[in-house]
């Protein structure tokens, strides 16, 4: 097998292969890194993989992305490990709640949300490439809550490795915040930025944009503007299909998202020869992607604090690799878009472009009240305990399917644990923290309190990274 190249989206920074864009992120140019085109399974590839092990299915499905950068049996090895220890045998099991439908449930990671299904692998992948390079690297991301304490927890503790994780200062739930500052490992850095995620991920951005800063501190990236972070979720969408009968009939996804990351995974499996007739986009308040595909207007609002935090959010970041794709991979094309919204807020895709997205894609909008509803019917209906954001996608998955016969699975991205106090608002029940986290409220916590500004940021980062060049 050969090598994959990687290619920016804006068409102005280098090809890498995939173990050069694993340490890379952001691409030169501003852009991000896509393969230069998408591998294809086959009815065959799809029909073989039928009761794989999750594992073994996934080596299969990213096998084309790595080439030959990393050997055939230490991939397969660290896909393993990375899958080893989630709490249930099935690592995604899929759970029916109605004639059609199913949750899949992606929160059987150790910090209990679908990041997990990424990162467990990303951190083994860094630690496999670096020390065999002989090299470290500063990891430096943004959450808005979730990706943050999957990130800590797959590079806590790593040689190779320093992590500094910034999350908006009092806006994630209490157990978001506690899962991220509760690690005391000394290469991990919590950074609680007096701003929004929107201000944490411009810092993170503007920090791979200062190319002096980014070479001294060999800066890396766990933000889905790591290419490997999408690669790892095509794979459950490829579970999920073939589970319930891929290719011999479509399904449709529904998919909570704010940062177009994980639904841009399914995207991916569709592009690869996934049979998917739909995938469907949950937001709540914080709507940018579903005011975009009802009037193909991409206009940025003002963050709204919600009951689902991870998506609140109003620059989705991965939706650039999808508009390079449907900008027929021009990068210059997609540059002067980029440029356009940045400066002016908005961009308008043309209406042959939009109806060509809409064909894909539909979205939907829930506020917290509907969103409250939403825990409390499926509660009602199946008695499973669902998350704000498994909500947001359930209803928009309910409201937006258009073939009640095509399968719909909707992605349960977090354990209802994580967000206690919406639970049991709309349930009367509150759910117990898994056993792995239940003394999580005794531990100590270790942050900084930062402002939002990038000097501050990086004087910290330079102070504290063992990286430095």
């Amino acid at each position: 097998m050969g090598a994959m190249e990687y290619i920016s989206t804006r068409g102005g920074a280098p090809v890498l292969d995939f173990e050069e864009v694993l340490l890379t992120g952001l691409a030169e140019d501003g852009g991000l890194y896509v393969p230069a085109y998408w591998p294809k399974l086959s009815a065959r590839d799809l029909r073989e993989m039928r009761g794989l092990p999750y594992p073994d299915l996934a080596a299969r499905v990213m096998r084309p992305f790595i080439g030959d950068s990393i050997e055939e049996a230490d991939f397969v090895a660290l896909v393993r490990r990375a899958y080893a220890d989630f709490d249930h045998d099935a690592v995604a099991p899929l759970k029916q709640i109605s004639e059609n439908s199913w949750l899949m449930e992606l929160f059987h990671g150790p910090t209990i949300a679908f990041k997990d299904y990424a990162l467990q692998l990303v951190g083994l992948l860094f630690d496999h490439v670096l020390t065999k390079r002989g090299e470290r690297l500063t990891i430096v991301g943004a959450t808005s809550g979730d990706t943050g304490s999957a990130a800590i927890e797959a590079c806590r503790d790593r040689a190779a490795v320093d992590i500094f994780i910034m999350h908006p200062h009092r806006r994630t739930s209490e157990v978001q915040r506690r899962q991220m500052t509760s690690v005391l490992s000394p290469n991990v850095h919590n950074l609680a930025i007096e701003g929004t995620f929107d201000d944490c991920q411009d810092i993170v951005k503007s920090m791979f944009g200062d190319a002096p800063f980014r070479d001294s501190m060999r800066l890396g990236a766990v933000n889905s503007i790591n290419w490997a972070r999408v690669m790892a979720q095509i794979v459950y969408y490829v579970h999920a299909a073939v589970s319930l009968g891929a290719p011999d009939r479509p399904v449709s996804f529904a998919v909570p998202t704010g940062n177009f990351g994980n639904v841009f995974a399914g995207y991916a499996a569709k592009q690869m020869g996934l049979p998917i007739d739909q995938l469907i986009i949950g937001s709540n308040s914080n709507d940018i992607l579903t005011r975009f595909f009802e009037t193909g207007r991409m206009e940025i609002g003002g963050v709204t604090p919600t009951l689902s935090p991870s998506m609140d959010i109003q620059v989705s970041s991965n939706f650039e690799r999808y508009l390079f794709d449907l900008y027929g991979r021009d990068g210059d094309a997609t540059a002067a878009a980029m440029t356009d919204f940045r400066r002016d807020g908005a961009l308008d895709v043309e209406a042959e472009r939009w109806s060509l997205a809409c064909g894909t894609f539909d979205a939907r909008r829930l506020d917290d009240a509907a969103t409250l509803g939403a825990i409390a019917a499926v509660h009602q209906s199946t008695g499973e305990l669902i998350d704000p954001h498994t909500a947001v996608g359930v209803i928009a998955g309910m409201e937006a399917r258009r073939d009640p016969a095509t399968p719909l699975v909707s992605l349960a991205c977090a354990h209802p644990a994580k967000f206690p106090d919406a639970v049991e608002q709309a349930t009367g029940v509150r759910p117990p923290l898994p056993a792995h986290l239940a003394d999580l409220f005794e531990r100590e916590e270790r942050l900084h309190v930062l402002g939002a500004g990038l000097q501050v940021v990086q004087q910290y980062v330079r102070e504290h990274a063992r990286s430095a060049a």
